[in-house]
């Protein structure tokens, strides 16, 4: 009796164990309220485009949730990395009601954690310490910048997010001089280029500056993608583009996203990347219901005075 006793625990444990080999990685991807003018901080459509085009990796499942946050924090209890592409600062879901303590328990139990865009930027005195432990780095307001500018990506580190990308360039909202851990300790630059004389003396998008501590810094390069080991195998990842919702068309930016959400939840990328096409008519699908972009107000013309 003992024995099939310990014949049936063994079978039992196995089998829990196959099953839990066979289940895929489940990747949670929130995205923000509504947000800014049309085609810009489309967090609901570019989260379910990435969505769409990660439908069929093998060991891995994508739930997408709006609003700034789950529908329920139960789906939490299973997911293997989470990531927020969503509005920043003050308004930073993460720093909502008790989503912290929410956050850090998943990142004790070593959940992936990423940010997108304006969800690399937490209020310093709110966050700040929090996220250079979970993220690696963050966005703090007057030290970082925020400009519109065309980095010229034309290498990248032998990393797996990196796999298949080819050089690329795209006009976006890239945030840079990201307020790194000490010494960047577990942090690994993924994007990196060098901003022009003319980026770094601005405007910025907000503040406007230019702030003299960018300007010294003319001819050094530049992070706008990382990604971040923590203590005891978690994995992070922060990428400030994001802003226009149309670069989520050129095949590199997102090709870098597409791997690193896959790396984030420790799913296999495959050795030329997450290969994706999207049509014209994908790309703009599920925009949130901003209306058409405003008319420029008409020029106004002085009457002629007579002769």
């Amino acid at each position: 009796m003992k024995r099939l006793l310990l014949l049936a625990t063994f079978v039992l444990t196995t089998t829990v164990a196959v099953l839990a080999a066979d289940a895929p990685r489940k990747l949670i991807i929130i995205a923000g309220k509504p947000s800014h003018g049309p085609l810009a901080h489309e967090f609901r459509a570019g989260s379910l485009l990435l969505e769409k085009c990660l439908q069929g990796v093998p060991g891995l499942s994508v739930e997408v949730h709006t609003n700034g946050w789950v529908s329920d924090e139960k789906v939490l209890a299973g997911a293997d990395a989470v990531v927020i592409y969503a509005d920043g600062g003050g308004g930073h879901p993460a720093v909502q009601g008790n989503h912290k303590e929410t956050i850090a328990a998943l990142i004790n139990r070593g959940v992936g954690f990423g940010c997108m865009h304006y969800g690399v930027e937490v209020v310093p005195g709110q966050a700040g310490a929090e996220f250079n432990d979970w993220l690696g780095g963050h966005y703090a307001k007057d030290l970082s910048v925020n400009p519109m500018w065309e980095p010229d990506y034309q290498k990248f580190p032998e990393h797996p997010i990196t796999r298949g990308v080819k050089p690329f360039t795209t006009k976006d909202e890239w945030y840079f001089n990201i307020q790194f851990r000490d010494g960047m300790a577990g942090v690994k630059p993924i994007l990196v280029a060098k901003p022009s004389d003319a980026t770094r003396d601005g405007p910025y998008v907000y503040p406007r500056g230019p702030y003299p501590h960018i300007q010294a810094a003319k001819g050094r390069d530049e992070t706008m993608m990382w990604t971040y080991e923590r203590p005891g195998g978690g994995r992070s990842f922060g990428f400030t583009g994001g802003h226009f919702h149309l670069n989520w068309g050129n095949d590199n930016q997102r090709k870098v996203v597409l791997n690193a959400l896959l790396w984030l939840a420790k799913v296999e990328v495959p050795k030329n990347g997450v290969e994706s096409k999207v049509s014209q008519e994908e790309l703009m699908a599920n925009l949130d219901p901003k209306g058409a972009p405003k008319p420029a107000p008409p020029k106004k013309v002085e009457p002629k005075a007579d002769k």
